[in-house]
């Protein structure tokens, strides 16, 4: 059976065809830069990847492209072979504990739930658009990044403002990179051969969060209402003084957008030291700059910090986990975080924290906690649940 999982973004089309439930990768690609100009997509297809320039007005356009391949490359040779199509949306809210079947109901909550995750939930209902009037017959899936973390109790997902802004305008903690977290707990509790294991995890890139997760199930989790809280990251600021908002606007004059649009697009690695790509800060630090040196440290910090609070919340830890383009990718910072955490008995093994982008144990046998790189796959979790609504 087919199934091929799709992450649209504002400007982009990510996907992955999948053979299920072998879950073998038939083919994959991104197209990026839809609708803005000097637009292209990348295939990869038997380990080699090409990259083709095109215009792309928007993301039908995109699909359409991807159909074309789908057929020259012969990985189907009609679309009625696609069975299904799962989407991976970000804001499911509190009405979604779970991938559902798309209807128009459903379309209507999501489009609802824009408000939450302005950048993130209309890119998703167009390619679902899209999807839905290029390959009519194959059921449409939604996969949810709040999912997953559902199952935290109220005292972990409320604020402590008034109970009624919760009730009448659901101000709460949702949480993000869920079907990320979903995916390595999962692996990890298959490494640590149980499934009643206390796991922190890790999904570190230029987004970043970390959970809390006790016998497969969420505790806890870092960011918020939006994913613009807890740990900094490449733009945005994480966790910060509500106040300084109305600082700023009666200070300096700037409006409640441009300020929401500073936190999330100007702050953290790029408010700090001029660089959001962690490769450039970290180049930076090699270099001796001050400034990346410093927007390190705070980056580092508040990961650490993250991670000792959920290790005392959950009463102990069976494990650490690294994943995402930092988490995957970066001894440096794996190496600084792990140092921040020495007072807990952990012992990195400066040989095996070399690895990149796979999976493996970086800590020594003497280590109080072992802590594990373990790559994700956010796409293989949308094929599972696209896959397993078609076997019902």
């Amino acid at each position: 059976m087919k199934v091929l999982a799709v992450n649209s973004g504002s400007s982009s089309l990510k996907f992955q065809m999948y053979e299920m439930p072998e879950e073998e990768v038939l083919i994959s690609g991104t197209f990026e830069r839809i609708g803005v100009g000097e637009s292209f997509y990348t295939i990869k297809l038997n380990g080699e990847k090409t990259k083709i320039e095109v215009d792309l007005k928007d993301h039908k356009a995109a699909f359409s492209i991807l159909i074309e391949e789908l057929i020259k490359n012969e990985i189907v040779s009609s679309l009625d072979e696609i069975e299904g199509i799962g989407h991976r949306v970000v804001q499911g809210g509190t009405e979604f504990d779970k991938s559902v079947v798309i209807t128009d109901k459903v379309l209507s909550v999501v489009e609802e739930l824009s408000s939450l995750a302005p950048l993130h939930n209309p890119p998703a209902i167009i390619g679902v658009n899209a999807a839905k009037s290029l390959i009519p017959n194959a059921a449409q899936v939604a996969v949810f990044d709040t999912s997953f973390h559902q199952t935290m109790p109220e005292y972990n997902y409320l604020y402590s403002v008034p109970y009624s802004w919760h009730t009448d305008y659901n101000v709460r903690k949702y949480g993000y990179h869920g079907t990320s977290h979903m995916f390595i707990s999962k692996r990890a509790n298959e490494i640590l051969g149980r499934d009643d294991t206390k796991l922190i995890t890790c999904h570190i890139g230029n987004g970043a969060s970390v959970s809390a997760v006790v016998n497969g199930k969420c505790l806890n989790t870092s960011m918020g209402l939006t994913p613009n809280s807890g740990v900094m990251m490449g733009t945005r600021c994480g966790d910060i003084d509500a106040t300084i908002v109305n600082y700023m606007v009666s200070q300096v004059g700037m409006d409640i957008k441009d300020v929401d649009n500073t936190l999330n697009k100007a702050s953290g690695y790029i408010g700090i030291c001029g660089y959001s790509d962690a490769r450039d800060v970290e180049a930076g630090v090699m270099a001796g700059d001050e400034k990346c040196i410093l927007a390190q440290k705070m980056y580092v910090r508040r990961i650490a910090n993250y991670i000792a609070q959920y290790y005392v919340e959950m009463g102990g830890c069976d494990s650490i986990i690294f994943t995402a383009g930092l988490g995957e990718n970066s001894p440096m910072l794996r190496h600084d975080v792990i140092n921040e955490l020495k007072v807990f008995g952990i012992i990195l093994d400066g040989e095996q924290n070399k690895i990149r982008a796979k999976e493996g144990l970086i800590t020594t046998k003497e280590s109080s906690i072992p802590v594990y790189v373990i790559p994700t796959d956010e796409e293989m979790v949308i094929a599972r649940d696209t896959y397993a609504f078609l076997s019902e």
